[in-house]
């Protein structure tokens, strides 16, 4: 099963306001396991960048100048998705830039059926706790450290650990970002044997009890195994 985790960066909020999309990052995933295959690019909006949207991701007007319009990226974008489901999170956002885009360009839509969105599933699992991707990181232990500022490719690579998790658990082998090794080593003595008490614990039986069992082994004789370990 062919799936794409995909992240997309605007200007804003909405496409029929004029905000466009400034960023798209994919990765793709092959049952359940990253095949390295992705896909990025920056485009140029052609527009001013507000500054509540660059202080989300940090693209500037003059970084994006030189980068490609839309229109020469979109196939390049649809033939990497193909038919493939699409990973999103809060989907309806992503899906309503990606859909105006083509739109505008006269080419056809991606139906929202294709669409999974994993903050619908989040929200179901964990009713009433948060569900942004940095909750959801905190929640299972993901690193997000190198996000700083949202980035499509990053987000869609850290999505996709997080959407395993949404689903059952992460693969073993699915490793997006570089461990570090643990130089701690422990050395193990395998002549290690406990040492005496320095002073024997007191009885925790008292008088009473002593006596009773004391009457029950002389009733059971001189081969008793307690007469024999005293």
């Amino acid at each position: 099963m062919r799936e794409i985790v995909l992240d997309t960066e605007t200007t804003g909020f909405e496409p029929d306001q004029g905000d466009r999309l400034v960023e798209i990052g994919a990765v793709e995933l092959l049952n359940h396991m990253p095949t390295g295959e992705t896909f990025h690019v920056y485009i140029n909006p052609k527009r001013n960048m507000p500054d509540d949207a660059f202080r989300v991701h940090g693209l500037s007007e003059e970084f994006l100048s030189d980068k490609p319009v839309f229109a020469d990226v979109a196939q390049d974008f649809l033939d990497f998705i193909g038919d493939s489901r699409l990973v999103i999170h809060n989907a309806s956002f992503d899906m309503k830039f990606l859909n105006a885009e083509l739109g505008w360009l006269g080419k056809p839509k991606i139906p929202i059926s294709q669409a999974l969105d994993t903050l619908a599933i989040a929200r179901k699992r964990f009713p009433g706790s948060p569900a942004s991707l940095d909750a959801l990181c905190r929640r299972f232990g993901i690193n997000n450290s190198a996000r700083t500022l949202h980035g499509a490719l990053l987000d869609s690579e850290i999505l996709a650990e997080v959407y395993l998790e949404l689903v059952g658990g992460r693969q073993p082998d699915l490793v997006l970002a570089p461990k570090q090794e643990s130089k701690t080593t422990v050395e193990i003595d395998d002549d290690w044997r406990p040492r005496p008490r320095p002073a024997a614990l007191p009885s925790r039986l008292s008088e009473t009890e002593s006596a009773a069992h004391a009457k029950f082994v002389d009733k059971m004789g001189d081969a008793a195994i307690w007469k024999k370990l005293g």
